[in-house]
């Protein structure tokens, strides 16, 4: 398949979870087995050679895609969690949303300084997400970051809230 052919099996369902938005439903082309194959492969294509050793993956979506593409890679897949789910030491960040803070947490030893680390997340839309966990990250010294997503909304400008020391990549972008 195409990067276009998998956009088009994206389904877009309005004003969820609330009036005004236009929430951009993955769940529609991660079941088609030949588009979740593709999808894998092109993601992957984005990273080979770069010494990827770890691809941390966002609670839950993130979870997806990151996992293909760690598979895809041959690297080691991590986890950035919600507080309370992960079972030894964790570290945290807080960062704010629309309606409040949230906290992601990873484990303590999960990156090291050796590391070549690409972030996932399935969706980026204002970046504060991702902000904190590249920050999380970035407090564990690995020797780069690289910052992914399967699908962009451009119009929502969250690519600007990223470090611009980091190259930040999207399969699928949407206005």
């Amino acid at each position: 398949m195409k990067v276009e052919e998998l956009k088009e099996l994206i389904r877009c369902v309005p004003d969820f979870p609330s009036k005004g938005i236009m929430f951009r439903d993955l769940t529609t082309l991660i079941k088609d087995g030949e588009a979740l194959h593709d999808m894998g492969t092109m993601l992957a294509d984005l990273y080979r050679g770069k010494g990827v050793t770890k691809v941390v993956g966002i609670e839950s979506r993130g979870f997806i895609g990151g996992s293909i593409l760690a598979y895809e890679l041959g690297c080691g897949f991590v986890p950035a969690r919600k507080p309370g789910k992960l079972p030894a030491v964790t570290i945290k960040k807080a960062y704010a949303k629309e309606y409040g803070v949230d906290t992601i947490e990873m484990h303590s030893d999960a990156i090291t300084s050796d590391d070549v680390v690409v972030l996932h997340d399935d969706l980026l839309a204002t970046g504060g997400t991702m902000l904190a966990c590249y920050e999380l990250v970035k407090s564990m010294n690995p020797k780069k970051i690289y910052i992914n997503f399967i699908v962009e909304l451009e119009g929502l400008g969250g690519r600007a809230l990223l470090p611009a020391e980091c190259e930040v990549t999207s399969l699928l972008k949407f206005e």
